[in-house]
């Protein structure tokens, strides 16, 4: 399927980019001691666990339908992306807040350490973490790019307008949560650079340690913001309403059918609908001929979404 493939290509990337920069901005961290430099140490190694996650959802939503099953394991994608958000929440987005406050309530407490040596030369640490955040900028940047072509592929897809849009109707959690991952990453590390900054420009360790806080409860807030994403189609959520009143008109304006009594979608893996609809017949048609027109329907249906996968039309005469 197109989507798993694009969305195993999203998550690969940033795996790719947030692995490595975990690794820098813990050794950055560990030469200077800044607050900001810690939660952006917490912010990716969360990341990286999370495109595990994803990547485990990924591969497990993929198995095929069984008889424990019947419908598939796609739901499987919506359950590790709840756990995504969570894990953003309580680890990376707390950590990291808690941390900064603690900072900020300390007097801003920054150990600054010795100056090191490169190439026999000497270089100060706070350099190592300039580094380490442009450079964090750079592959959260690729990954981020990575990220909107899959979700640009989808608003093109189904004519969605803007991103906030996509955010509120798409099914496909795993991208969804790798762009809101990989937008976050890039604030952060954005927002801990100015912070350490300006505290090594003013001397003030606070604008280091608030940043730290800022940088938490943004996480945070996007945490919560995913996991109602995800609570939506764990539930159960049907097309938005425009949408599903096209299906609607298909079924109602069908040659042979006098009256749509019920028509209802569900997702039940990411952008994997399951239509179901009552239908009233044209009493004078026999039943070979109603099979054919619901037959020709169901492909009609699935014409018009290609996330249709399974279509149940009961007849009504």
């Amino acid at each position: 399927m197109v989507t798993m493939a694009s969305s195993t290509s999203v998550v690969l990337a940033a795996l790719f980019a947030n692995g490595a920069i975990a690794i820098l901005k813990f050794g950055g961290y560990l030469l200077t001691g800044s607050p900001a430099m810690l939660s952006e140490t917490y912010h990716s190694i969360s990341d990286t666990g999370n495109q595990i996650f994803l990547l485990v959802g990924i591969k497990y939503g993929a198995q095929e339908a069984t008889r424990s099953h019947p419908f598939g394991h796609g739901k499987a994608q919506f359950f590790y992306s709840l756990l995504v958000s969570i894990m953003l929440f309580g680890i990376a987005g707390w950590e990291s807040a808690h941390h900064g406050y603690d900072a900020l309530t300390h007097g801003g407490v920054h150990r600054a350490s010795e100056d090191v040596t490169l190439l026999g030369q000497p270089l100060d640490p706070v350099y190592v973490n300039y580094a380490v955040l442009l450079g964090a900028i750079a592959f959260e940047s690729y990954a981020l790019w990575k990220a909107y072509q899959g979700i640009s592929r989808q608003m093109d897809e189904h004519g969605w307008t803007s991103l906030r849009e996509a955010f509120r109707k798409t099914s496909d959690v795993t991208t969804l949560t790798a762009l809101t991952e990989d937008t976050i990453a890039l604030a952060g590390a954005g927002i801990a650079l100015f912070g350490i900054y300006l505290t090594r420009t003013t001397g003030n360790p606070m604008y280091d340690a608030g940043s730290a806080l800022l940088i938490g409860i943004m996480l945070m807030g996007f945490a919560v913001a995913l996991a109602w994403q995800n609570k939506r189609l764990i539930l159960g959520e049907s097309l938005p309403k425009e949408d599903e009143d096209e299906l609607r008109r298909i079924v109602a304006d069908w040659d042979g059918v006098t009256e749509l009594i019920d028509l209802r979608t569900v997702y039940f893996g990411a952008e994997e609908l399951l239509l179901t609809a009552d239908v009233a017949f044209d009493p004078a048609l026999d039943a070979e001929t109603i099979d054919e027109r619901i037959t020709a329907l169901e492909r009609a249906l699935q014409d018009h979404d290609d996330q249709i996968q399974k279509v149940y039309i009961e007849p009504e005469t």
